[in-house]
């Protein structure tokens, strides 16, 4: 079996679907496994960049095969949409080449209306959602009574629970929210209906799939969204995701045992961001951070907000290591960093003047908290036309070594820049090996 995990070590927006791309050259298949289109990956491609909120990332190369898995929520209207701007790049979707599990969940109208509801009640305890219903989606699942992608199969059938779900919801709305939204039914099911028809072809059995295509020794990316740090257990909660975002997610939402997945990849900034609300240990404020967002271009793919920027945060990743089980990291946007005199890596916390190394569990636990800094040397040189380890400038190359070092883990590539061409191999694992050209 060649199978690989590959999730993003910080708050999101990594460079995931970068990596993915990079990967998938003699990949079989690409497995989305969570999340829903809150997440967004971009892609660049001989200077064009393609952005994506649903499909895997492995979509734009013909030879790979994608799957939407079970733990992933999925608004239809926005994936026909993405579908058929995807095509008219030149891309080929069809069902030979694109799985939904059947066992991934819908996102409708109601979810939507509620999610953005519950965020302005919440008023200045607003979590930053991005309102998209990925969060009241997850609900339903829980509470076991939402729609799956199994029931376009038999659209009448679902007909009633689609109807009962929006007048629960227009309840929810108007009596508990005091919202003025309102879902109607009519206009709802007559799209849906129409949707469920043209995605009903694509829908199988996930698991099976790519339980199969392990056994047969074929090469699968499993592809997650968001970070790490926004898992819903084991992020910075209660500013987490809907679902869960560290690597054992992906035997979850793919419906595989753990054993068969051979290596975890974390994919993390040469600094970190973060978008909306919640702790940010080492966030930079001021002229410097506002200069790295417009370096990075660091605006949302999905929402288009701009990210709070900060240095690189050696204890939230040692975090993610952890509780992902990460085997190398891959750093990215390292050419952001270029023309700085200094470049600071958090190495821990003051708290109350006591020494901590591990995020804190509570909000609570972030009142007063101090970064603590190591500082070093900077590099002037522009390092986006770099291609191999050996080219890169001595003070890049230290700050490589000592980010391993400090994080007790290998890097397997560092990113330059945005395209396929601009990713350099450091310390290349066999099982990633296999995967390159």
């Amino acid at each position: 079996m060649s199978s690989i995990v590959i999730v993003g070590a910080q708050w999101g927006d990594e460079g995931k679907g970068k990596i993915v791309d990079v990967l998938t050259e003699k990949a079989n298949w690409v497995v989305r496994f969570q999340g829903g289109n809150n997440a967004g990956h971009t892609i660049v491609i001989d200077g064009v960049r393609t952005a994506l909120s649903l499909l895997p990332s492995g979509i734009l190369r013909p030879n790979v095969r994608c799957l939407l898995g079970a733990g992933v929520v999925l608004n239809p209207t926005v994936l026909l949409s993405e579908i058929d701007r995807v095509r008219s790049a030149g891309a080929v979707i069809s069902p030979g080449r694109l799985v939904i599990d059947r066992d991934a969940h819908l996102v409708l109208d109601y979810h939507i209306l509620v999610d953005k509801a519950r965020e302005l009640s919440r008023g200045a305890d607003k979590i930053g959602t991005t309102g998209r219903g990925i969060g009241p989606a997850y609900e339903d699942r829980s509470q076991r009574s939402g729609i799956r992608c199994a029931d376009l199969l038999n659209p009448n059938k679902m007909r009633e629970r689609v109807r009962a779900h929006v007048d629960e919801k227009n309840k929810l709305l108007k009596y508990v929210l005091d919202s003025k939204a309102y879902v109607d039914f009519d206009v709802l099911w007559e799209r849906l209906s129409q949707e469920a028809e043209i995605l009903a072809p694509f829908v199988g059995c996930g698991s099976r799939i790519i339980f199969d295509a392990l056994r047969r020794d074929e090469k699968v990316i499993f592809e997650g969204a968001q970070g790490v740090l926004l898992d819903q257990v084991h992020g910075t909660y209660p500013f987490v995701t809907s679902s869960s975002t560290i690597a054992g997610a992906a035997t979850v939402g793919t419906g595989i045992g753990p054993k068969m997945i051979d290596s975890v990849i974390g994919i993390a900034k040469a600094y970190c961001t973060r978008v909306g609300e919640g702790p940010f240990p080492s966030e930079i404020d001021g002229a410097l951070g506002e200069d790295i967002r417009k370096r990075g271009h660091e605006f949302g793919t999905v929402t288009g907000r701009p990210r709070r920027c900060g240095w690189f945060d050696a204890v939230a990743i040692k975090r993610a290591i952890r509780t992902s089980g990460i085997d190398s990291l891959v750093l990215t946007k390292l050419d952001v960093l270029s023309g700085l005199p200094a470049v600071k890596v958090c190495v821990g916390y003051q708290v109350n003047g006591e020494y901590v190394d591990d995020l804190p569990a509570s909000l609570e636990g972030y009142e007063g908290l101090i970064p603590v800094y190591e500082e070093l040397p900077g590099w002037s040189e522009d390092i986006s036309a770099v291609r191999s380890l050996r080219d890169l400038p001595a003070n890049v190359q230290s700050f490589l070594e000592k980010l391993s070092a400090l994080i007790e883990c290998p890097i397997s590539f560092a990113s330059v820049g945005p395209g396929r061409e601009a990713t350099i191999p450091v310390e290349v694992s066999d099982v990633l090996r296999a995967f390159l050209p």
